[in-house]
């Protein structure tokens, strides 16, 4: 079976790489050409394009960059067509893959959609998109079946793949020996623009807490000098760099801007402080947009205020401070984080892992739509 797979950031590259392996162990015949990344490449995958070359953040930047856009779009058309898989696999990505989907359609392809673009908090206009050019859409949220069932589009829940990430990541991961001072981890995310938000916030908490250490995971595309000038004036604060997970493995608690890292750090089940803070016409913008109850991920699952969500003007060192020795000091809301987890973790793998399960519904679905296969 040939699959052609689009991924366009790092999350998808992991998660493609999974996917690839699964489908390989289950119908050794696969074969796979690809947009990802590394990981893909090592699982099998004939890398065509690296997500790097893709990774336009933000309206200006995708506005300077429209031709190399346009133009890798048409690119990747001619080489679908060329390579004329059984099935096109497509993985979040939402801006190229749904335009790739359009097209696809009218090429008479299959297509498949692995974790769902995150129309449930904005643009729920695009699901009649994804229901007219979507042949099996695979979502890792559980609300997300019950979102599209409202829409009467029948998409299929596989468990979250962060799970076995982790999972991999804990058992693989030995934490150095106990460090001299206990740990508090500073998530601020991986734009620059983020980081100046944020981080200060974050640093200024440091001072109220001497007998921690607070340790701030780098994002690999800044420049360590970068969080250097940042740091410097902090006595009790460090940085690491493509350690994340290992810092997690270690950490007391955690401050962690909004995003996939909010489920990153529950998973690895350390009590966290959600942390947003955007320039104040985006935050305006996003806030009329965005119709979700909450921010972080963890919160949204559970449908409940599991972990205290910062935002805005909300996020000051004042009351960061209180929420961390909250978590730090309070051993009854310790025990409810802990249950929460607990419950938030068997939420996500329900069915066991979801690139197994990922694998196993879309060679299903290509037995049914083989010629000649009678339902029963």
């Amino acid at each position: 079976m040939k699959y052609y797979i689009i991924a366009g950031e790092a999350s998808g590259d992991l998660h493609g790489s999974n996917l690839i392996k699964q489908l390989k162990k289950q119908d050794p015949s696969t074969d796979v050409r690809c947009w990802g990344g590394d990981l893909m490449q090592q699982a099998g995958g004939h890398l065509v394009k690296h997500y790097k070359d893709l990774a336009f953040m933000g309206f200006t930047e995708v506005l300077m960059n429209l031709r190399t856009i346009f133009r890798n779009m048409d690119f990747c058309k001619a080489d679908i067509l060329e390579y004329a898989p059984d099935a096109l696999i497509l993985i979040d990505y939402p801006g190229f893959n749904m335009r790739i989907a359009k097209w696809a359609r009218q090429q008479g392809l299959r297509i498949i959609y692995y974790i769902s673009p995150q129309v449930w908090a904005w643009k729920e206009n695009r699901v009649k998109q994804i229901r007219t050019n979507v042949d099996k859409m695979l979502v890792i949220l559980p609300f997300e079946k019950e979102f599209y069932r409202k829409w009467n589009y029948k998409v299929e829940y596989v468990g979250h793949p962060l799970v076995e990430v982790i999972d991999a990541a804990a058992a693989a991961n030995h934490p150095p020996s106990p460090p001299k001072k206990n740990i508090i981890a500073l998530l601020p995310g991986s734009r620059k623009q983020e980081i100046l938000k944020k981080l200060p916030i974050m640093l200024e908490c440091s001072r109220f807490f001497p007998d921690y250490q607070f340790v701030v995971a780098q994002a690999p595309g800044q420049d360590p000098e970068f969080y250097k000038n940042l740091v410097a004036p902090y006595p009790n604060v460090s940085s690491v760099r493509n350690e994340t997970y290992s810092l997690l493995l270690t950490a007391q608690a955690a401050c962690v801007t909004s995003g996939t890292a909010t489920l990153e750090t529950a998973l690895f089940g350390v009590p966290e402080v959600v942390c947003y803070k955007g320039s104040s016409i985006s935050y305006q913008i996003a806030r009329r947009l965005i119709k979700v109850k909450y921010i972080s991920l963890v919160n949204l699952i559970m449908d409940k205020l599991v972990v205290k969500e910062l935002i805005q003007d909300e996020l000051t060192p004042e009351n960061l401070r209180r929420e961390l020795d909250d978590i730090l000091n309070n051993r009854d809301r310790q025990q409810q984080l802990r249950i929460d987890y607990l419950n938030l973790k068997e939420l996500l793998s329900q069915g066991g892992h979801a690139s197994a399960n990922a694998a196993e519904s879309i060679l299903r679905f290509m037995r049914e739509q083989a010629p000649g296969h009678k339902h029963a």
